[in-house]
């Protein structure tokens, strides 16, 4: 599985659990600290759990393991690092707070309805 199947793959997971605000930023052409960030916005701490474990859970089944998970006991900010692409889980204070989207602002953004899979359920 390609780098953008398994970003599709972690965006359907990550909606089908009502993740909100999903921002997918293409860092290629700027960093080697990943391709893709994969934002999103949790409406609580256990929101945000919940979205991270059933990412976890379903990209393990495909065979894609993180290599590290961090800030997921307080969950305002939980980081799930897949080498490749980086997934970003904030409480909506801490989104803005942070503004990566800002941070990041000269990265090219990739349409979330490009990224969709047209089938549904995971």
């Amino acid at each position: 599985m390609d780098t953008v199947e398994k970003l599709k793959l972690a965006l359907k997971i990550a909606l089908n659990k009502k993740a909100e605000n999903p921002v997918v930023i293409d860092l290629r052409d700027l960093t080697t600290l990943a391709d893709y960030f994969l934002l999103l916005t949790a409406n609580s701490d256990v929101h945000g759990r919940t979205i991270a474990d059933e990412i976890k859970k379903k990209l393990k089944e495909n065979g894609i393991i993180p290599l590290s998970i961090e800030g997921y006991d307080n969950a305002n900010w939980i980081l799930m690092d897949y080498g490749d692409f980086i997934i970003h889980i904030f409480r909506p204070e801490f989104r803005e707070l942070y503004n990566l989207e800002s941070l990041w602002m000269d990265a090219p953004r990739v349409e979330i309805a490009d990224l969709l899979p047209e089938e549904t359920g995971v």
